[in-house]
């Protein structure tokens, strides 16, 4: 093995839900290991905010209009992808929504909606470019499992069902595609700085850390937020042929949280 083996030259990566935050962080990593990028969104505002926050970083990015939770939209997305850039070699399925609702209080409407983008539609897009890779004999398709893939917190049983659901999905992809030379595997973020997170990050009126805030670095042996930065690394390694015999694996990238019990008070 060489440092070579670390690049992504000449691929194609499909990063779904790429226009800004750890989706776009990833895709930027990508591009700069060699890949071609192209992402996903569903609304024409974000569409055009991509593609120029590529452009600022240099980046060649082609966007789609397209909603993952849509079967005929993704295959047709995926065919045009073909025709346009060519045979999509990495995948990186990090659409998703969270809806911090205590369980008694959340609808099944919305439990459905988050399972819908964070589960189901990893399935339908991992299935859309699967034969492609097939027909390569070689491909990667990472999943964005969060750290709620191995643990539960009031406020997200639907995102944490989820989240669960994708782990087993990506070792079932794992078992039944290995043969193919694809290898299908998982990143776990803790918690990242993100537009998303941003509510749990705001400074009280006392100037004092958000609660959250508190309790999160607290409970983090790093002592700080992840930043969308610090998954790039993680994710080229699981896009290249630097990883080529791991399989079925969620790769946690959460500053130690999972390894630690917290300090005693």
């Amino acid at each position: 093995m060489t440092m070579n083996d670390f690049r992504l030259d000449g691929k194609v990566a499909l990063v779904t839900g790429a226009s800004y935050g750890i989706g776009f962080a990833i895709a930027a990593g990508f591009a700069e290991a060699g890949a071609k990028i192209v992402f996903n969104v569903r609304s024409q505002e974000n569409l055009e905010k991509g593609l120029a926050a590529y452009k600022e970083k240099g980046i060649d990015a082609k966007g789609y209009l397209c909603d993952v939770t849509d079967e005929a939209q993704v295959s047709a997305m995926v065919k045009q992808i073909k025709q346009e850039i060519g045979v999509i070699d990495i995948l990186v399925n990090n659409a998703g929504i969270i809806k911090r609702t205590p369980m008694l209080e959340m609808s099944a409407a919305d439990f459905r909606q988050v399972v819908d983008i964070d589960l189901n539609a990893p399935f339908i897009v991992a299935k859309a470019v699967l034969p492609g890779m097939i027909q390569k004999g070689h491909g990667k398709i990472i999943n964005i499992c969060s750290m709620m893939s191995e643990l539960g917190r009031e406020t997200v049983s639907a995102y944490a069902a989820a989240k669960g659901g994708l782990k087993m999905l990506t070792r079932n992809i794992c078992s039944e595609f290995g043969e193919h030379n694809i290898q299908c595997n998982g990143i776990g973020p803790g918690y990242i700085a993100t537009p998303q997170t941003a509510p749990l990050r705001e400074r009280q009126p006392d100037g004092s850390r958000h609660p959250f805030d508190q309790f999160i670095i607290a409970k983090t042996p790093a002592g700080r937020w992840g930043t969308p930065e610090d998954l790039m690394g993680p994710a080229i390694f699981l896009a290249s042929d630097a990883s080529n015999f791991v399989n079925g694996h969620v790769l946690y990238v959460d500053g130690g949280i999972l390894a630690y019990i917290g300090k005693q008070p």
